[in-house]
Protein backbone atom coordinates (compact mmCIF):
# COMPACT_ATOMS: atom_id res chain seq x y z
CA UNK A 1 0.00 0.00 0.00
CA UNK A 2 1.49 3.44 -0.93
CA UNK A 3 0.20 7.33 -0.83
CA UNK A 4 0.00 6.76 -4.85
CA UNK A 5 -2.12 4.26 -4.42
CA UNK A 6 -4.38 5.99 -1.77
CA UNK A 7 -4.06 9.32 -4.24
CA UNK A 8 -5.80 7.50 -7.03
CA UNK A 9 -8.47 6.06 -4.39
CA UNK A 10 -9.54 9.48 -3.26
CA UNK A 11 -9.15 11.12 -6.39
CA UNK A 12 -11.52 8.59 -8.25
CA UNK A 13 -13.91 9.03 -5.20
CA UNK A 14 -13.84 12.73 -5.48
CA UNK A 15 -14.71 12.91 -8.96
CA UNK A 16 -17.92 10.85 -8.40
CA UNK A 17 -18.81 12.92 -5.58
CA UNK A 18 -18.34 15.88 -7.99
CA UNK A 19 -20.89 14.45 -10.41
CA UNK A 20 -23.66 13.78 -7.69
CA UNK A 21 -25.14 16.88 -7.83
CA UNK A 22 -25.20 18.34 -11.76
CA UNK A 23 -26.71 14.23 -12.78
CA UNK A 24 -28.85 14.37 -10.00
CA UNK A 25 -30.63 17.58 -10.80
CA UNK A 26 -30.56 16.82 -14.30
CA UNK A 27 -31.73 13.25 -14.49
CA UNK A 28 -34.83 14.83 -11.87
CA UNK A 29 -35.86 17.36 -14.32
CA UNK A 30 -36.00 14.28 -16.85
CA UNK A 31 -38.02 12.29 -14.93
CA UNK A 32 -40.38 14.92 -13.84
CA UNK A 33 -41.03 15.75 -18.08
CA UNK A 34 -39.19 19.44 -17.32
CA UNK A 35 -37.60 20.99 -19.98
CA UNK A 36 -33.36 20.51 -20.53
CA UNK A 37 -31.56 21.84 -23.03
CA UNK A 38 -31.68 18.59 -24.99
CA UNK A 39 -35.62 19.44 -25.03
CA UNK A 40 -35.63 21.60 -28.37
CA UNK A 41 -33.55 18.04 -30.46
CA UNK A 42 -35.32 15.41 -28.34
CA UNK A 43 -39.04 16.44 -27.40
CA UNK A 44 -40.44 16.01 -31.04
CA UNK A 45 -38.65 12.54 -31.51
CA UNK A 46 -39.92 11.61 -28.13
CA UNK A 47 -43.40 12.43 -28.77
CA UNK A 48 -43.00 10.15 -31.95
CA UNK A 49 -41.67 7.26 -29.84
CA UNK A 50 -44.86 7.46 -28.02
CA UNK A 51 -47.34 8.24 -31.13
CA UNK A 52 -45.38 5.16 -33.25
CA UNK A 53 -46.13 3.34 -29.38
CA UNK A 54 -49.75 4.12 -29.08
CA UNK A 55 -48.70 5.32 -25.58
CA UNK A 56 -50.30 8.63 -23.72
CA UNK A 57 -47.63 10.06 -21.84
CA UNK A 58 -50.34 11.98 -19.42
CA UNK A 59 -51.55 8.30 -18.35
CA UNK A 60 -49.98 6.98 -15.18
CA UNK A 61 -49.97 2.88 -14.31
CA UNK A 62 -51.07 1.12 -11.32
CA UNK A 63 -48.15 -0.25 -9.85
CA UNK A 64 -49.18 -4.20 -11.17
CA UNK A 65 -49.97 -2.41 -14.88
CA UNK A 66 -46.38 -1.00 -14.40
CA UNK A 67 -44.67 -4.32 -13.48
CA UNK A 68 -46.48 -6.33 -16.16
CA UNK A 69 -46.08 -3.94 -18.66
CA UNK A 70 -41.78 -4.30 -17.93
CA UNK A 71 -42.28 -7.69 -17.36
CA UNK A 72 -43.70 -8.21 -21.10
CA UNK A 73 -40.94 -5.84 -22.37
CA UNK A 74 -38.35 -8.06 -21.34
CA UNK A 75 -40.40 -10.96 -22.85
CA UNK A 76 -39.93 -9.00 -26.11
CA UNK A 77 -35.84 -8.31 -25.34
CA UNK A 78 -35.50 -12.36 -24.69
CA UNK A 79 -36.81 -13.44 -27.98
CA UNK A 80 -35.12 -10.82 -29.61
CA UNK A 81 -31.56 -12.02 -28.57
CA UNK A 82 -32.29 -15.74 -28.81
CA UNK A 83 -33.50 -15.65 -32.18
CA UNK A 84 -30.31 -13.41 -32.99
CA UNK A 85 -27.98 -16.10 -31.41
CA UNK A 86 -29.84 -18.81 -32.86
CA UNK A 87 -30.04 -16.95 -36.77
CA UNK A 88 -26.63 -15.73 -36.31
CA UNK A 89 -25.04 -17.95 -39.38
CA UNK A 90 -27.36 -16.49 -42.20
CA UNK A 91 -27.66 -12.79 -40.52
CA UNK A 92 -25.38 -10.21 -42.37
CA UNK A 93 -22.73 -8.13 -40.73
CA UNK A 94 -20.81 -11.52 -40.07
CA UNK A 95 -17.46 -11.39 -41.10
CA UNK A 96 -15.98 -13.88 -39.13
CA UNK A 97 -18.12 -16.35 -40.58
CA UNK A 98 -19.42 -17.04 -36.86
CA UNK A 99 -21.87 -20.53 -36.60
CA UNK A 100 -25.19 -20.47 -34.93
CA UNK A 101 -24.91 -20.33 -30.88
CA UNK A 102 -26.31 -23.45 -28.88
CA UNK A 103 -29.79 -23.37 -27.52
CA UNK A 104 -28.65 -23.83 -23.85
CA UNK A 105 -26.18 -20.90 -23.96
CA UNK A 106 -28.46 -18.72 -26.60
CA UNK A 107 -30.70 -19.17 -23.43
CA UNK A 108 -28.19 -18.42 -20.86
CA UNK A 109 -27.22 -15.33 -22.58
CA UNK A 110 -30.55 -14.20 -23.74
CA UNK A 111 -31.92 -14.09 -20.23
CA UNK A 112 -28.36 -12.74 -18.98
CA UNK A 113 -28.43 -9.40 -20.74
CA UNK A 114 -32.78 -8.98 -20.25
CA UNK A 115 -31.64 -9.13 -16.49
CA UNK A 116 -28.36 -6.66 -16.80
CA UNK A 117 -26.46 -9.47 -15.60
CA UNK A 118 -24.11 -9.69 -19.10
CA UNK A 119 -22.87 -13.48 -17.78
CA UNK A 120 -20.45 -14.66 -20.35
CA UNK A 121 -20.39 -18.33 -20.99
CA UNK A 122 -19.21 -17.36 -24.24
CA UNK A 123 -16.30 -15.33 -25.94
CA UNK A 124 -17.41 -12.23 -27.71
CA UNK A 125 -15.15 -12.23 -30.41
CA UNK A 126 -14.59 -16.19 -31.11
CA UNK A 127 -18.51 -16.54 -30.93
CA UNK A 128 -20.95 -13.66 -32.19
CA UNK A 129 -21.05 -11.96 -34.86
CA UNK A 130 -20.89 -7.97 -35.35
CA UNK A 131 -24.79 -7.75 -35.97
CA UNK A 132 -25.47 -9.81 -32.83
CA UNK A 133 -23.40 -7.71 -30.45
CA UNK A 134 -25.07 -4.28 -31.83
CA UNK A 135 -28.45 -5.33 -32.59
CA UNK A 136 -28.70 -8.40 -29.54
CA UNK A 137 -26.65 -7.29 -26.89
CA UNK A 138 -25.68 -3.51 -27.17
CA UNK A 139 -29.38 -2.75 -28.02
CA UNK A 140 -30.33 -4.88 -24.71
CA UNK A 141 -27.54 -2.86 -22.70
CA UNK A 142 -29.60 0.30 -22.83
CA UNK A 143 -32.71 -0.74 -22.37
CA UNK A 144 -32.12 -3.42 -19.41
CA UNK A 145 -30.00 -0.33 -17.65
CA UNK A 146 -33.22 1.73 -18.59
CA UNK A 147 -35.70 -0.27 -16.72
CA UNK A 148 -33.51 -0.89 -13.82
CA UNK A 149 -33.69 3.28 -13.51
CA UNK A 150 -37.53 3.25 -14.45
CA UNK A 151 -38.11 1.32 -11.59
CA UNK A 152 -36.24 3.30 -9.09
CA UNK A 153 -38.01 6.28 -10.07
CA UNK A 154 -41.26 3.87 -9.21
CA UNK A 155 -40.26 3.37 -5.99
CA UNK A 156 -38.97 6.87 -5.48
CA UNK A 157 -42.41 8.11 -6.69
CA UNK A 158 -44.07 6.18 -4.02
CA UNK A 159 -42.54 8.19 -1.22
CA UNK A 160 -43.03 11.30 -2.84
CA UNK A 161 -46.66 10.76 -3.54
CA UNK A 162 -50.07 10.73 -1.00
CA UNK A 163 -52.75 8.94 -1.60
CA UNK A 164 -52.08 7.96 -4.89
CA UNK A 165 -52.65 4.85 -6.88
CA UNK A 166 -50.19 5.21 -9.71
CA UNK A 167 -46.55 5.08 -9.54
CA UNK A 168 -45.72 6.41 -13.17
CA UNK A 169 -45.89 5.31 -16.63
CA UNK A 170 -43.17 2.56 -17.68
CA UNK A 171 -43.03 3.07 -21.37
CA UNK A 172 -42.72 6.98 -20.84
CA UNK A 173 -39.79 6.46 -17.94
CA UNK A 174 -37.51 3.95 -20.18
CA UNK A 175 -38.11 6.44 -23.08
CA UNK A 176 -36.73 9.36 -21.06
CA UNK A 177 -33.98 7.65 -19.86
CA UNK A 178 -33.11 6.37 -23.30
CA UNK A 179 -33.56 9.50 -25.05
CA UNK A 180 -32.24 11.62 -22.47
CA UNK A 181 -29.78 9.90 -20.09
CA UNK A 182 -28.26 7.02 -21.78
CA UNK A 183 -27.40 7.96 -25.52
CA UNK A 184 -26.32 11.44 -25.14
CA UNK A 185 -23.62 10.64 -22.75
CA UNK A 186 -22.83 7.44 -24.90
CA UNK A 187 -22.18 9.23 -27.51
CA UNK A 188 -20.07 11.52 -26.16
CA UNK A 189 -18.39 8.95 -24.74
CA UNK A 190 -18.23 6.31 -27.55
CA UNK A 191 -15.79 9.26 -29.20
CA UNK A 192 -13.63 9.65 -26.08
CA UNK A 193 -13.20 5.78 -26.26
CA UNK A 194 -12.35 6.16 -29.84
CA UNK A 195 -10.11 8.65 -29.08
CA UNK A 196 -8.16 6.66 -26.55
CA UNK A 197 -7.72 3.63 -28.89
CA UNK A 198 -10.70 1.65 -29.18
CA UNK A 199 -11.64 0.22 -32.52
CA UNK A 200 -15.18 1.13 -33.95
CA UNK A 201 -15.38 -0.46 -37.14
CA UNK A 202 -17.57 -3.26 -38.98
CA UNK A 203 -14.22 -3.60 -41.23
CA UNK A 204 -13.14 -8.12 -40.97
CA UNK A 205 -10.84 -9.42 -38.60
CA UNK A 206 -6.98 -8.47 -39.08
CA UNK A 207 -4.67 -11.02 -39.94
CA UNK A 208 -1.02 -10.12 -38.65
CA UNK A 209 2.10 -11.64 -38.99
CA UNK A 210 4.15 -11.74 -35.30
CA UNK A 211 7.69 -11.28 -34.65
CA UNK A 212 8.30 -15.11 -34.97
CA UNK A 213 7.01 -15.35 -38.23
CA UNK A 214 3.36 -17.15 -36.94
CA UNK A 215 0.03 -15.79 -37.95
CA UNK A 216 -2.45 -14.22 -35.68
CA UNK A 217 -5.76 -12.94 -36.29
CA UNK A 218 -6.45 -10.01 -34.60
CA UNK A 219 -10.26 -9.32 -33.90
CA UNK A 220 -12.11 -6.05 -34.58
CA UNK A 221 -15.68 -4.83 -34.91
CA UNK A 222 -17.76 -2.33 -33.16
CA UNK A 223 -16.13 -2.38 -29.72
CA UNK A 224 -16.62 1.24 -28.77
CA UNK A 225 -20.35 1.88 -28.94
CA UNK A 226 -20.99 -1.26 -26.64
CA UNK A 227 -18.40 -0.97 -24.17
CA UNK A 228 -19.82 3.06 -23.35
CA UNK A 229 -23.40 1.73 -22.76
CA UNK A 230 -21.71 -1.51 -21.05
CA UNK A 231 -19.81 0.82 -18.54
CA UNK A 232 -22.39 3.30 -17.99
CA UNK A 233 -25.07 0.99 -17.92
CA UNK A 234 -23.50 -1.10 -15.49
CA UNK A 235 -23.97 -4.06 -17.64
CA UNK A 236 -20.95 -6.12 -18.21
CA UNK A 237 -20.69 -8.01 -21.25
CA UNK A 238 -17.77 -7.15 -23.35
CA UNK A 239 -17.08 -7.33 -27.05
CA UNK A 240 -13.96 -9.74 -25.98
CA UNK A 241 -14.23 -12.79 -24.11
CA UNK A 242 -11.37 -10.71 -21.57
CA UNK A 243 -13.66 -7.70 -21.02
CA UNK A 244 -11.59 -4.94 -19.89
CA UNK A 245 -8.56 -6.84 -19.55
CA UNK A 246 -8.25 -6.48 -23.28
CA UNK A 247 -6.11 -3.45 -24.37
CA UNK A 248 -9.21 -3.27 -26.91
CA UNK A 249 -11.64 -2.71 -24.21
CA UNK A 250 -9.28 -0.45 -22.22
CA UNK A 251 -6.51 1.19 -24.05
CA UNK A 252 -4.94 3.74 -21.82
CA UNK A 253 -4.93 4.16 -18.18
CA UNK A 254 -7.08 7.12 -18.87
CA UNK A 255 -9.56 4.93 -20.33
CA UNK A 256 -8.92 2.86 -17.10
CA UNK A 257 -10.20 5.49 -14.85
CA UNK A 258 -13.19 7.01 -16.87
CA UNK A 259 -14.85 3.44 -17.43
CA UNK A 260 -14.53 3.33 -13.99
CA UNK A 261 -16.27 6.93 -12.88
CA UNK A 262 -18.92 6.13 -15.27
CA UNK A 263 -19.83 3.07 -13.48
CA UNK A 264 -20.57 4.75 -10.34
CA UNK A 265 -21.58 8.04 -12.19
CA UNK A 266 -25.51 7.19 -12.76
CA UNK A 267 -26.10 5.15 -9.50
CA UNK A 268 -24.22 7.80 -7.22
CA UNK A 269 -26.59 10.68 -9.32
CA UNK A 270 -29.85 8.55 -8.46
CA UNK A 271 -29.52 9.01 -4.34
CA UNK A 272 -29.28 13.02 -5.14
CA UNK A 273 -32.49 12.35 -7.34
CA UNK A 274 -34.42 10.73 -4.57
CA UNK A 275 -33.44 13.25 -2.17
CA UNK A 276 -34.42 16.10 -4.65
CA UNK A 277 -38.17 14.48 -5.23
CA UNK A 278 -38.57 13.96 -1.54
CA UNK A 279 -37.96 17.66 -1.03
CA UNK A 280 -35.18 17.14 1.28
CA UNK A 281 -31.60 16.29 -0.42
CA UNK A 282 -29.73 15.35 2.94
CA UNK A 283 -32.18 12.38 2.80
CA UNK A 284 -30.29 11.68 -0.60
CA UNK A 285 -26.91 12.20 0.90
CA UNK A 286 -27.32 9.92 3.88
CA UNK A 287 -27.77 7.24 1.63
CA UNK A 288 -25.00 8.01 -0.62
CA UNK A 289 -23.20 8.21 2.97
CA UNK A 290 -24.49 4.40 3.55
CA UNK A 291 -22.90 3.26 0.25
CA UNK A 292 -19.88 5.20 1.09
CA UNK A 293 -19.04 3.97 4.06
CA UNK A 294 -18.94 -0.18 2.43
CA UNK A 295 -17.30 1.12 -0.22
CA UNK A 296 -14.20 2.35 1.21
CA UNK A 297 -14.17 -0.50 3.57
CA UNK A 298 -14.40 -2.70 0.79
CA UNK A 299 -12.19 -0.92 -0.83
CA UNK A 300 -9.33 -0.92 1.83
CA UNK A 301 -9.40 -4.12 2.54
CA UNK A 302 -8.88 -5.63 -1.26
CA UNK A 303 -6.03 -3.54 -1.65
CA UNK A 304 -4.05 -4.37 1.41
CA UNK A 305 -5.35 -8.19 0.77
CA UNK A 306 -3.98 -7.83 -2.57
CA UNK A 307 -0.43 -5.08 -2.13
CA UNK A 308 0.66 -7.47 0.96
CA UNK A 309 -0.06 -10.75 -1.02
CA UNK A 310 0.72 -14.14 0.98
CA UNK A 311 3.56 -15.83 2.83
CA UNK A 312 3.26 -18.40 -0.14
CA UNK A 313 4.42 -15.41 -2.81
CA UNK A 314 6.75 -13.79 -0.27
CA UNK A 315 8.48 -17.41 0.00
CA UNK A 316 9.25 -16.89 -3.30
CA UNK A 317 10.76 -13.07 -2.79
CA UNK A 318 7.52 -11.72 -4.18
CA UNK A 319 7.05 -9.15 -1.41
CA UNK A 320 5.99 -6.44 -4.23
CA UNK A 321 2.27 -7.86 -3.74
CA UNK A 322 -0.05 -9.65 -5.54
CA UNK A 323 0.44 -9.42 -9.42
CA UNK A 324 -0.96 -12.73 -10.62
CA UNK A 325 -3.50 -11.94 -12.93
CA UNK A 326 -2.88 -8.21 -12.79
CA UNK A 327 -1.81 -6.11 -15.63
CA UNK A 328 1.39 -4.04 -15.30
CA UNK A 329 0.27 -1.09 -16.72
CA UNK A 330 -2.50 -0.40 -14.27
CA UNK A 331 -1.25 -1.98 -11.36
CA UNK A 332 -2.13 -3.74 -8.12
CA UNK A 333 -4.36 -0.45 -6.38
CA UNK A 334 -6.67 0.42 -9.93
CA UNK A 335 -7.10 -3.41 -10.26
CA UNK A 336 -8.42 -3.94 -6.57
CA UNK A 337 -10.27 -0.25 -7.08
CA UNK A 338 -11.44 -1.50 -10.54
CA UNK A 339 -12.50 -4.90 -9.06
CA UNK A 340 -14.75 -3.58 -6.19
CA UNK A 341 -16.13 -0.75 -8.17
CA UNK A 342 -17.74 -3.11 -10.41
CA UNK A 343 -18.78 -5.92 -7.86
CA UNK A 344 -20.18 -3.04 -5.73
CA UNK A 345 -22.64 -1.94 -9.09
CA UNK A 346 -23.18 -5.24 -11.09
CA UNK A 347 -21.09 -4.34 -13.39
CA UNK A 348 -19.64 -7.95 -14.75
CA UNK A 349 -16.44 -6.05 -16.66
CA UNK A 350 -12.70 -6.88 -15.02
CA UNK A 351 -9.51 -5.22 -15.81
CA UNK A 352 -7.94 -8.27 -13.98
CA UNK A 353 -8.70 -11.99 -12.89
CA UNK A 354 -10.62 -12.15 -9.89
CA UNK A 355 -9.56 -15.79 -9.79
CA UNK A 356 -5.89 -14.70 -9.03
CA UNK A 357 -6.94 -12.57 -6.21
CA UNK A 358 -5.40 -13.49 -2.96
CA UNK A 359 -8.51 -15.45 -0.91
CA UNK A 360 -9.43 -11.85 1.37
CA UNK A 361 -8.89 -9.71 -1.76
CA UNK A 362 -11.93 -12.31 -3.32
CA UNK A 363 -14.09 -12.16 -0.75
CA UNK A 364 -14.78 -8.35 -0.56
CA UNK A 365 -16.41 -9.00 -4.87
CA UNK A 366 -18.47 -11.59 -2.97
CA UNK A 367 -19.79 -9.51 -0.52
CA UNK A 368 -20.47 -6.65 -2.07
CA UNK A 369 -22.45 -9.21 -4.73
CA UNK A 370 -24.45 -11.22 -1.80
CA UNK A 371 -25.41 -8.00 -0.25
CA UNK A 372 -27.70 -7.20 -3.37
CA UNK A 373 -25.15 -4.90 -5.04
CA UNK A 374 -26.53 -1.86 -3.03
CA UNK A 375 -22.94 -0.06 -2.91
CA UNK A 376 -24.08 2.33 -5.43
CA UNK A 377 -25.61 -0.89 -7.25
CA UNK A 378 -26.99 -1.33 -10.85
CA UNK A 379 -28.12 1.80 -12.22
CA UNK A 380 -31.38 1.87 -10.19
CA UNK A 381 -31.30 -1.79 -8.89
CA UNK A 382 -28.79 -0.20 -6.32
CA UNK A 383 -31.18 2.85 -5.00
CA UNK A 384 -33.84 0.33 -4.61
CA UNK A 385 -32.43 -2.41 -3.14
CA UNK A 386 -30.45 0.15 -0.82
CA UNK A 387 -34.10 1.40 -0.07
CA UNK A 388 -35.10 -1.98 0.92
CA UNK A 389 -32.44 -2.15 3.50
CA UNK A 390 -33.53 1.51 4.76
CA UNK A 391 -37.21 -0.05 5.05
CA UNK A 392 -35.79 -2.57 7.36
CA UNK A 393 -33.57 -0.47 9.37
CA UNK A 394 -36.53 2.34 9.68
CA UNK A 395 -38.33 -0.60 11.26
CA UNK A 396 -35.62 -1.18 13.53
CA UNK A 397 -35.41 2.09 14.55
CA UNK A 398 -39.52 2.76 15.20
CA UNK A 399 -39.16 -0.74 17.71
CA UNK A 400 -36.50 1.08 19.13
CA UNK A 401 -38.39 4.30 20.04
CA UNK A 402 -41.82 2.38 20.79
CA UNK A 403 -43.66 4.03 18.01
CA UNK A 404 -44.50 3.29 13.85
CA UNK A 405 -41.66 3.22 11.84
CA UNK A 406 -41.38 6.82 9.53
CA UNK A 407 -39.60 7.30 6.24
CA UNK A 408 -39.53 10.69 4.57
CA UNK A 409 -43.21 11.38 5.97
CA UNK A 410 -44.79 7.31 4.89
CA UNK A 411 -45.40 5.20 7.57
CA UNK A 412 -43.73 1.64 7.61
CA UNK A 413 -45.95 -1.02 8.14
CA UNK A 414 -46.00 -4.91 7.97
CA UNK A 415 -46.80 -5.08 4.36
CA UNK A 416 -43.19 -3.12 3.19
CA UNK A 417 -41.79 -4.55 5.45
CA UNK A 418 -42.96 -8.28 4.19
CA UNK A 419 -41.93 -7.44 1.08
CA UNK A 420 -38.42 -6.15 2.20
CA UNK A 421 -37.28 -9.06 3.50
CA UNK A 422 -38.61 -11.28 0.97
CA UNK A 423 -37.02 -9.13 -1.48
CA UNK A 424 -33.87 -9.49 0.62
CA UNK A 425 -34.28 -13.43 1.27
CA UNK A 426 -34.67 -14.57 -2.63
CA UNK A 427 -31.07 -14.06 -2.82
CA UNK A 428 -29.32 -16.31 -0.43
CA UNK A 429 -32.14 -18.83 -1.56
CA UNK A 430 -30.76 -19.15 -5.02
CA UNK A 431 -26.84 -18.73 -4.87
CA UNK A 432 -26.92 -21.05 -1.66
CA UNK A 433 -29.17 -23.30 -3.10
CA UNK A 434 -27.70 -23.58 -6.19
CA UNK A 435 -23.82 -23.69 -4.94
CA UNK A 436 -24.82 -27.05 -2.69
CA UNK A 437 -26.10 -28.56 -6.12
CA UNK A 438 -23.16 -27.92 -7.82
CA UNK A 439 -20.58 -28.98 -5.44
CA UNK A 440 -22.26 -32.51 -5.48
CA UNK A 441 -23.55 -33.12 -8.90
CA UNK A 442 -20.94 -35.19 -10.20
CA UNK A 443 -21.38 -33.13 -13.76
CA UNK A 444 -21.36 -30.53 -12.23
CA UNK A 445 -18.08 -31.22 -10.14
CA UNK A 446 -16.36 -31.84 -13.53
CA UNK A 447 -16.54 -27.74 -14.56
CA UNK A 448 -14.43 -26.91 -11.51
CA UNK A 449 -10.86 -26.54 -11.98
CA UNK A 450 -9.69 -26.30 -8.87
CA UNK A 451 -10.69 -28.48 -5.48
CA UNK A 452 -10.81 -27.49 -1.97
CA UNK A 453 -12.07 -24.14 -0.56
CA UNK A 454 -10.87 -21.98 -3.54
CA UNK A 455 -13.21 -24.49 -6.02
CA UNK A 456 -15.96 -23.99 -3.50
CA UNK A 457 -15.64 -20.36 -4.01
CA UNK A 458 -15.48 -20.42 -7.74
CA UNK A 459 -18.96 -22.06 -7.55
CA UNK A 460 -20.44 -19.93 -4.67
CA UNK A 461 -19.13 -16.88 -6.94
CA UNK A 462 -20.72 -17.64 -10.26
CA UNK A 463 -24.32 -18.14 -8.94
CA UNK A 464 -23.54 -15.35 -6.32
CA UNK A 465 -22.93 -13.12 -9.58
CA UNK A 466 -25.61 -14.58 -11.30
CA UNK A 467 -28.05 -13.76 -9.06
CA UNK A 468 -26.75 -10.21 -7.93
CA UNK A 469 -26.84 -9.82 -11.69
CA UNK A 470 -23.59 -8.57 -11.57
CA UNK A 471 -21.73 -11.31 -14.76
CA UNK A 472 -18.02 -11.42 -13.37
CA UNK A 473 -16.21 -14.56 -13.11
CA UNK A 474 -13.53 -16.17 -10.96
CA UNK A 475 -12.59 -17.43 -14.17
CA UNK A 476 -11.42 -21.22 -13.00
CA UNK A 477 -15.12 -22.69 -13.91
CA UNK A 478 -15.98 -24.18 -16.71
CA UNK A 479 -19.55 -22.09 -16.96
CA UNK A 480 -20.95 -23.18 -19.93
CA UNK A 481 -22.21 -26.26 -19.93
CA UNK A 482 -25.85 -27.81 -20.37
CA UNK A 483 -26.04 -27.93 -15.97
CA UNK A 484 -24.31 -24.17 -15.30
CA UNK A 485 -26.68 -22.81 -18.44
CA UNK A 486 -29.82 -23.62 -17.07
CA UNK A 487 -28.98 -23.10 -13.67
CA UNK A 488 -27.45 -19.35 -13.94
CA UNK A 489 -30.17 -18.60 -15.99
CA UNK A 490 -32.37 -19.37 -13.78
CA UNK A 491 -30.73 -17.77 -10.50
CA UNK A 492 -30.57 -14.57 -12.93
CA UNK A 493 -33.75 -14.40 -13.71
CA UNK A 494 -34.84 -14.75 -9.66
CA UNK A 495 -32.45 -12.76 -9.04
CA UNK A 496 -33.44 -9.58 -10.98
CA UNK A 497 -37.13 -10.20 -11.11
CA UNK A 498 -38.53 -11.72 -7.75
CA UNK A 499 -36.85 -8.71 -6.26
CA UNK A 500 -38.21 -6.02 -8.65
CA UNK A 501 -41.94 -6.97 -8.14
CA UNK A 502 -41.77 -6.85 -4.24
CA UNK A 503 -40.33 -3.43 -4.63
CA UNK A 504 -42.68 -2.05 -6.79
CA UNK A 505 -45.73 -3.92 -4.17
CA UNK A 506 -43.66 -1.68 -1.85
CA UNK A 507 -43.79 1.99 -4.33
CA UNK A 508 -47.12 0.90 -4.71
CA UNK A 509 -47.77 0.47 -0.94
CA UNK A 510 -46.42 3.87 0.13
CA UNK A 511 -47.86 5.98 -3.19
CA UNK A 512 -51.22 4.67 -1.33
CA UNK A 513 -50.62 6.30 1.98
CA UNK A 514 -51.06 9.83 3.13
CA UNK A 515 -47.91 11.78 4.32
CA UNK A 516 -47.29 13.08 7.63
CA UNK A 517 -44.72 15.73 9.07
CA UNK A 518 -42.14 14.38 11.25
CA UNK A 519 -42.38 14.50 15.01
CA UNK A 520 -41.16 14.33 18.24
CA UNK A 521 -40.90 10.40 18.20
CA UNK A 522 -39.53 10.21 14.38
CA UNK A 523 -35.86 9.20 14.34
CA UNK A 524 -33.82 10.81 12.37
CA UNK A 525 -32.55 9.81 9.05
CA UNK A 526 -29.82 12.60 7.89
CA UNK A 527 -27.08 11.97 9.73
CA UNK A 528 -24.97 10.24 11.30
CA UNK A 529 -26.92 7.85 13.19
CA UNK A 530 -29.43 7.06 10.69
CA UNK A 531 -26.04 6.08 8.31
CA UNK A 532 -24.43 3.63 11.12
CA UNK A 533 -28.13 2.09 11.59
CA UNK A 534 -28.71 1.29 7.95
CA UNK A 535 -24.81 0.16 7.86
CA UNK A 536 -25.21 -1.94 10.94
CA UNK A 537 -28.54 -3.61 10.13
CA UNK A 538 -26.80 -4.21 6.60
CA UNK A 539 -24.09 -6.35 8.55
CA UNK A 540 -26.48 -8.06 10.40
CA UNK A 541 -28.27 -8.99 8.22
CA UNK A 542 -25.12 -10.35 5.98
CA UNK A 543 -23.74 -11.54 9.47
CA UNK A 544 -26.86 -13.83 9.87
CA UNK A 545 -27.93 -14.67 6.37
CA UNK A 546 -24.82 -14.51 3.45
CA UNK A 547 -21.60 -14.23 5.11
CA UNK A 548 -21.29 -17.79 7.05
CA UNK A 549 -21.53 -19.55 3.64
CA UNK A 550 -19.27 -17.03 2.28
CA UNK A 551 -16.46 -17.31 4.86
CA UNK A 552 -16.05 -20.91 4.22
CA UNK A 553 -14.32 -21.00 1.36
CA UNK A 554 -12.17 -17.67 0.89
CA UNK A 555 -11.40 -17.57 4.99
CA UNK A 556 -10.19 -21.37 5.18
CA UNK A 557 -8.41 -20.73 1.94
CA UNK A 558 -6.52 -17.33 3.24
CA UNK A 559 -5.38 -19.35 6.45
CA UNK A 560 -3.92 -21.93 4.30
CA UNK A 561 -1.96 -19.52 1.89
CA UNK A 562 -0.74 -18.15 5.25
CA UNK A 563 0.15 -21.01 7.39
CA UNK A 564 3.95 -20.02 7.74
CA UNK A 565 3.01 -16.44 8.69
CA UNK A 566 0.25 -17.71 11.35
CA UNK A 567 1.79 -20.55 12.75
Amino acid sequence: MTVIGWIQIILFCAIVIALVKPLGWYMTRVFNGERTFLSPMLRPLERGIYWVGGVDERREQHWLTYTVAMLLFHVGGFALIYGLMRLQAVLPFNPAGQTAVAEDLSFNTAISFITNTNWQNYGGESTLSYLVQMLGLTHQNFLSAATGIALAMALIRGFTRSSMRTVGNFWVDVTRCTLYVLLPICIVYTLFLVWQGMPQTLGAYVDATTLEGGKQTIALGPVASQVAIKMLGTNGGGFFNANAAHPFENPTALSNLVQMISIFALGAALTNVFGRMVGNQRQGWAIFAVMGVLFVAGVAVTYWAEANGTSILHAFDLTGGNMEGKEVRFGIVASSLFAVVTTAASCGAVNAMHDSFTALGGMIPLINMQLGEIIIGGVGAGLYGMLIFVIISIFVAGLMVGRTPEYVGKKIEAREVKMAMLAILVLPLMYLGWTAVGVVLPSAVASMANAGPHGFTEVLYAYTSGTGNNGSAFAGLTGNTLFYNLTLACAMFVGRFFMIVPAMAIAGSLAEKKSHPPSAGTFPTTGGLFVGLVVGVIVIIGGLTFFPALALGPIVEHLAMNANTLF
